[in-house]
């Protein structure tokens, strides 16, 4: 807040625009707009959906950022997920701004950086939990919160309209593995000041209670390495939850076990947090994958990636037999450290029989806490900070409704509660709120090395390859009159096997033979309209006979 501005004027108004994140899970991304100054909180992405195929991540649209990029003052994040930090690589080469994160969010964030050869263009600011920054006309505080992921935060965004608390992703952990607990008293604080509006995670806005402690956790694995000690022991968990490694790294030590890492996120984010103190390794715990060999059964510990099912995943890949130094033993115990995410229970499901196939003893029950808030704490966060405004964040559509009802049952009025779509442009001031505008957003596919080269055309025709085949009729004119010099050769894939339907060919030959004889006939010798007349006589002539419509595509060459 600038000098002289101790008293809130009652006309401003400050605007809120996702520009992500809002109605799936991951994406997150968030404008806050006031006067000439834009923050941004978080850059993430999202996983592809099933019928994204060969798409290997979506990111945000960014082009209000890059058409206001002049008032853009940077870029402030709440925690190192891949659904907050994850596009940044990509947006950065797009709009180049300074980036506040607390230190093992910037770690993770750096590694990125690097990979993409970013490090030297990017201006980049540590912040501590507690500290705060000024960016334009925005003074953000960053407070402590608890997550799957240490170094969490909240933000209290204040400008002269007044104060906003985005939670992020957050759960009320008395007893965290590492640091301290969510500072509840700060919140209580901001609450007594006058908070305008709360954006509160909703990912587990639909359950009941509380969420467990991820100390917990630790106990369960102490029993589980207990009742396994004969056996050589494979947990599978998410990358970036540092405390659930930290605890099965805790009790392989005890049990004089040494351990394994597998998987390349795996193994990068406990790199960075062990090189910046988020992760206590006793010497001579950790070995290489080659010395694997080495050691008996009952002294190895196995943490991998794949606990979601991804096909390419270390855990996926030895189910498969597809691994190259790992194989699945009958006797070995396989626990998974995490819950499905929403979407992804039937290649969990898969894995899991794979690996009970191969004689495997798999343990997916009671062996995860979430990272998120569950109702009583998101009811504990509203009645510390009582906003005026609510509007919950992250999650599906049903999991911001479940916390819309929440709010309402506390006592926010119904008119004061905001369920937002991305795009939309949410006006706030003491007095008023209301959607104003809507900006252009959407989601960007990014596939291999190419971004936003795929689009919905591209992903329908991969989709029509994939049901149907592709058929190609290939024919050779002579130059002016026109005549078949060679062909028309019919070239199938994924449609039928060829030589199994070889008078199914030599008919379709025919169709092509007359569909020129036609053009012929009726002197069409513009190409696009030949090729049209061969695509639909083609696609009649394969409907009728196989109740398919494989993508055709006429190839004419010129000779003469």
């Amino acid at each position: 807040m600038k000098k002289g501005q101790t008293k809130q004027k009652t006309d401003e108004t400050l605007k809120i625009i996702p520009i992500g994140g809002l109605g799936l899970i991951g994406m997150n991304m968030t404008a806050f707009v006031y006067r000439d100054s834009i923050i941004v909180v978080d850059c993430g992405l999202a996983f592809p959906e099933d019928d994204m195929l060969g798409i290997d991540l979506v990111i945000p649209d960014v082009t209000y950022l890059k058409d206001n990029i002049e008032k853009v003052k940077g870029i402030v994040f709440t925690h190192g997920h891949e659904d907050h930090i994850g596009a940044l690589p990509y947006v950065l080469k797009e709009l180049n701004v300074p980036l506040y994160a607390t230190k093992l969010t910037m770690g993770l964030i750096e590694r990125k950086l690097t990979e993409h050869n970013l490090m030297r263009s990017t201006k980049r600011k540590v912040v501590k939990q507690g500290q705060s920054i000024n960016l334009g006309e925005f003074r953000i505080e960053f407070i402590r919160t608890n997550h799957s992921i240490a170094d969490a935060v909240a933000l209290a965004i204040t400008s002269p309209a007044g104060t906003i608390v985005h939670t992020g992703d957050f759960k009320v952990d008395y007893t965290p593995v590492f640091g301290d607990a969510i500072d509840l008293q700060r919140f209580a604080e901001l609450g007594k000041k006058g908070v305008l509006a709360l954006m509160c995670d909703s990912t587990n806005a639909e359950r009941p209670g509380f969420t467990a402690s991820e100390r917990t956790i630790g106990k369960i694995f102490d029993n589980l390495f207990m009742e396994n000690r004969n056996r050589r022991i494979i947990v599978a968990t998410f990358a970036s939850n540092v405390d659930r490694v930290q605890q099965i790294i805790n009790s392989a030590y005890k049990y004089g076990r040494k351990v394994v890492v597998e998987g390349r996120s795996m193994v990068n984010i406990i790199q960075t947090a062990s090189e910046l103190g988020y992760l206590k390794i006793p010497q001579n715990t950790l070995i290489d994958l080659e010395q694997m060999k080495n050691y008996p059964d009952d002294q190895m510990v196995l943490i991998t990636t794949g606990s979601q099912g991804e096909s390419m995943a270390a855990l996926s890949r030895m189910a498969a037999d597809m691994h190259k130094k790992v194989s699945i033993k009958p006797g070995d115990t396989v626990i998974f450290s995490s819950n499905p995410i929403p979407g992804n229970e039937k290649a969990v499901s898969k894995v899991i029989n794979e690996l009970s196939m191969k004689g495997a003893n798999v343990i997916f029950q009671n062996t995860h806490t979430s990272g998120h808030a569950c109702q009583e704490e998101i009811k504990l966060i509203y009645s510390l900070v009582r906003p005026k405004y609510a509007i919950p964040v992250h999650g599906e559509y049903r999991h911001m409704k479940a916390q819309a009802q929440l709010a309402e049952g506390l006592g926010i009025d119904k008119d004061n509660i905001f369920i937002l779509r991305t795009g939309d442009v949410l006006e706030l001031g003491m007095n008023s709120a209301r959607i104003c505008d809507h900006v252009q957003t959407g989601s960007i596919l990014v596939d291999g090395l190419g971004v936003g080269d795929v689009g919905n055309i591209v992903l329908r025709d991969r989709q029509h390859l994939a049901e149907d085949g592709i058929v190609i009729a290939v024919l050779t004119l002579e130059r002016y009159s026109g005549h078949i010099l060679a062909g028309p050769d019919i070239v199938s894939r994924g449609f039928v096997y060829v030589r199994e339907a070889e008078d199914l060919m030599e008919e379709a030959r025919g169709v092509v033979e007359d569909a020129m004889d036609y053009c012929n006939s009726h002197r069409v010798t513009d190409w696009a309209k030949i090729k049209n007349t061969i695509r639909d006589s083609l696609g009649d002539f394969l409907w009728k006979r196989t109740k398919r419509r494989p993508m055709i595509l006429p190839i004419i060459m010129e000779v003469g």
